[in-house]
């Protein structure tokens, strides 16, 4: 499957956030995370996550099928806002295509 959907996810504990959520997924499903290389994926029933730790960015690769996209980046996206409260993380998803995909950010109280 190519990539179907990225998303730069700014912050500056990348590398924090991607073991977290490689955690958390890896209760459910298979998940890894390798601190030495800074890269770890998440594999769900019908996707396939790819994180890697950038300088000022989580990088989120996903590969799903066209009509589970908007699933899979909202459970992915909603995670992250999640354990990112404080730091208000943003997660908007970019299509392969060119076109805009889903976008996550803490609902306002």
């Amino acid at each position: 499957m190519n990539p179907t959907s990225t998303a730069a996810v700014a912050t500056a504990r990348p590398e924090r956030y991607a073991k977290q959520l490689a955690a958390h997924m890896g209760r459910k499903v298979p998940a890894a995370w390798d601190e030495a290389t800074g890269t770890g994926s998440v594999s769900f029933p019908t996707a396939e996550l790819t994180l890697s730790r950038g300088s000022d960015a989580l990088l989120l690769e996903l590969r799903a099928e066209p009509a589970e996209l908007d699933r899979w980046e909202d459970v992915v996206g909603r995670h992250l806002v999640r354990f990112g409260t404080r730091e208000e993380l943003v997660v908007c998803w970019q299509r392969a295509d060119g076109g805009a995909g889903t976008t996550q950010r803490r609902d306002e109280d």
